[in-house]
């Protein structure tokens, strides 16, 4: 860490330093936002735009430990979600998750303070999916959240893939808030054998909710009355987005989330799933970028 530190930090802006579980983090102090962001996944775990409270939840029981998932902040899924369709023994919403990720670099620049990471193919990750690849993921932290994921196929065949940035909004009380812009969109209900439904007003959350909106690339706006704020997803280069909580009954099986935590987060996900999957030629790269920010209601 003191290695990453000297070569890619800048005094009084970014430092890398020892995390939870003694995992190494980027630690943002910019005048722009405060966040962080582990090599662990390339998981950002923390942003605070300047003037404003903490925008992500994060569980107070979550594993910090190579192999586990971070529980909170932005998991990036890949390649597929949920499970995996012909092995029910891989590890859910793929593998890079719970892989320590390569520092490329870390630049403040006038929008924020930029922080790329990258992932190859290798021995491990060929035992669950075949393909040669090359996964980067650039953040931005200032006034706005930006996260661009970028594939490139680096093999000789064809590949296809399932991606996420699941997002945990961080809420008062998830049975107060809603979430406006998918209105009329046609969304598959996870909770009900993947039934298909049209959404009629605005998203409310009252039972456990799993849906993959479909079509659906207009921002979305998260409501939340008790904290007095709204955050907004924008996204470009994504089909589908993902709505999820697992209520109180989901939420019990959950062991790395505490107590009645599922009330203080609602995931919306920049994503491309089950149809909307990605497929690339050899050399092509596909790049999802998802914004966020919050403004005061």
């Amino acid at each position: 860490m003191e290695e990453l530190d000297r070569r890619f930090g800048i005094p009084g802006v970014a430092r890398i330093c020892e995390g939870n579980g003694g995992l190494p983090r980027i630690h943002i102090t910019g005048s722009r936002a405060e966040g962080e962001m582990y090599l662990h996944g390339a998981q950002v775990t923390s942003w605070k735009p300047a003037g404003n409270d903490e925008v992500l939840f994060l569980s107070t029981k979550s594993r910090w430990q190579e192999g586990q998932a971070i529980r909170g902040g932005i998991p990036i899924c890949f390649p597929w979600f949920r499970a995996k369709a012909d092995d029910p023994k891989a590890p859910a919403h793929g593998f890079v998750r719970t892989k320590s990720w390569q520092l490329e670099s870390i630049v403040e620049e006038e929008p924020g303070v930029l922080v790329s990471m990258a992932i190859e193919s290798d021995e491990q990750t060929r035992r669950w999916w075949p393909a040669d690849f090359r996964l980067a993921h650039r953040v931005v932290f200032g006034p706005e959240l930006t996260l661009e994921l970028v594939c490139t196929n680096t093999g000789k065949t064809g590949l296809r893939f399932e991606e996420a940035l699941h997002t945990y909004n961080r809420v008062a009380d998830v049975a107060r808030v809603r979430l406006k812009g998918l209105d009329s969109v046609h969304f598959l209900d996870n909770t009900d054998s993947n039934a298909a439904k049209v959404q009629h007003g605005d998203v409310k959350i009252a039972s456990a909710t799993d849906n993959a909106f479909l079509d659906a690339q207009n921002d979305v706006d998260l409501i939340d009355p008790e904290f007095h704020r709204h955050i907004r997803l924008e996204k470009n280069n994504s089909l589908t987005t993902v709505v999820w909580n697992p209520w109180r009954e989901g939420a019990a099986r959950l062991s790395d989330l505490d107590d009645g935590e599922w009330t203080q987060y609602l995931c919306v996900e920049a994503s491309n799933i089950l149809d909307a999957s990605v497929s690339l030629a050899p050399g092509e790269e596909h790049k999802m970028t998802a914004v966020l920010s919050s403004a005061k209601l």
